[in-house]
């Protein structure tokens, strides 16, 4: 049974979420403190976090990040905050999903569903390697030139496509239909700022340019 962790502050939208979750059949888990944050997720390490933006005592923000320097455990913002600004912010914070407050159910379900997939399937292989790069899927690391760096679920599975496919070009519906199984719709700019915080930290490996833009058709390695 996977499990769930709800922060959020609101006892109602909290109970309602666990509700919806045990009656689909998922192991939930409710945090009404929020001090220590990390240690409770570290002592439990659920299958997928679901997160509010606006916690007392720290924002949501804050707690991705510092979660994010030690587990790529999966994270689901749900939030009030609608902004274009707010979302692209939480993913590139580490975030690899983002709805907004009143969620529609059926939606919400289906995106769950689709971040314990890709999760899950991070794991069939242990080790890829291309273009003087390794990228190690248990550990959710890449690495190049003596250093290591941690990446995001997304970012994992960007790696796998391009990876998979060295030289090759990969279409921007081939990286939703990886990422997001194609069922969902996806704002174009999800993938970007995906694409884009991967690209920093590829940098910050010296690998400058490892992934091209060819304009109109997608992506290559």
């Amino acid at each position: 049974m996977r499990t769930i962790v709800i922060i959020e502050d609101e006892p109602s939208v909290r109970e309602e979420l666990a509700v919806l979750l045990k009656n689909e059949g998922y192991e939930t888990v409710l945090l009404t403190e929020f001090q220590n944050l990390k240690k409770q997720v570290m002592d439990m390490m659920p299958d997928l976090i679901l997160l509010d933006l606006g916690l007392p005592e720290r924002d949501g923000l804050s707690f991705c990040m510092e979660l994010r320097r030690d587990c790529n455990i999966p994270i689901i913002f749900v939030t009030s905050r609608d902004s274009v600004g707010d979302e692209l912010q939480a993913l590139s914070m580490g975030g690899d999903d983002y709805i907004t407050k009143p969620y529609n159910v059926p939606l919400l379900l289906a995106r769950i569903r689709a971040v314990l997939r890709r999760s899950k399937g991070t794991k069939e292989t242990e080790l890829l390697e291309a273009g003087g790069m390794k990228l190690n899927l248990s550990k959710g690391t890449l690495c190049a030139n003596g250093m290591t760096v941690e990446l995001t679920r997304n970012e994992i599975q960007i790696m796998v496509c391009l990876m998979n496919h060295p030289g090759e070009i990969v279409s921007r519906p081939d990286f939703i239909e990886a990422l997001w199984d194609n069922q969902i719709y996806i704002d174009d700019n999800t993938l970007s700022v995906n694409m884009t915080r991967l690209r920093g930290k590829l940098a910050g490996l010296g690998l400058h340019d490892c992934i091209k833009t060819r304009r109109g058709m997608g992506y290559q390695l």
